[in-house]
């Protein structure tokens, strides 16, 4: 798959080695290398102008979304670590797409709660904490544009949304799927990309 996806561009290429290298113990919440050229592909093909993420980490999917913006589009990162996406502000910097991003460090519902509650968002990709999966979605597809898209991660949670008995983070994406699934305002797939990967666009 990689070898036959667009290729990471070196500014990518560095922020994701770092995270690797720096981060070894919490690598693992990168989104996956494929995703990035597939949520360019998304922001293009919806012909995106505002995003929001849920959950930055170190910054390598705000990356991979801003570069596909147009000048004009912006993109709200919504994160709670300094530390963690100061990696990601110098790699924005370095691709001359930081004045596209607009980092909240803050709770995320706060965050979202404090946005027009009107529609507005072209694209959201949620990929925080697992636990508010459910609010972070109810709090953003009301503020989706008609044919918005949700993009969530890890819908697979690494096998365990199968188990009646999971626990955890297993159990909230569980409840998730079966949410996002029940939900008539949206039309949704889930995709077998890396942990699982739901695409939902607002009807």
């Amino acid at each position: 798959m990689l070898a036959h996806n667009p290729p990471l561009d070196p500014v990518q290429r560095e922020l994701v080695d770092v995270t690797h290298a720096h981060l070894p113990q919490y690598a693992g919440m990168q989104s996956a290398e494929e995703q990035g050229p597939l949520l360019a592909f998304l922001v293009r093909l919806t012909g995106a102008r505002h995003i929001v993420e849920v959950g930055t980490f170190t910054g390598f999917s705000a990356l991979s979304m801003a570069r596909a913006l147009p000048a004009d589009g912006t993109l709200v990162a919504l994160d709670v670590s300094d530390e963690w996406t100061a990696y990601g502000r110098r790699a924005w910097a370095e691709a001359g797409v930081a004045d596209r991003i607009d980092l909240r460090i803050a709770p995320a519902l706060d965050s979202l709660r404090a946005m027009p509650a009107e529609p507005h968002i072209d694209l959201a990709y949620l990929d925080a904490d697992k636990g508010n999966y459910i609010p972070y979605w109810e709090e953003l597809v009301p503020r989706l544009n008609p044919g918005g898209l949700i993009v969530a991660d890890n819908v697979f949670y690494g096998g365990a949304v199968v188990d009646p008995a999971a626990t955890g983070g297993g159990a909230a994406i569980r409840a998730f799927n079966d949410h996002v699934a029940a939900d008539d305002r949206m039309e949704a797939v889930m995709l077998t990309i890396a942990d699982g990967l739901t695409l939902a666009r607002r009807r």
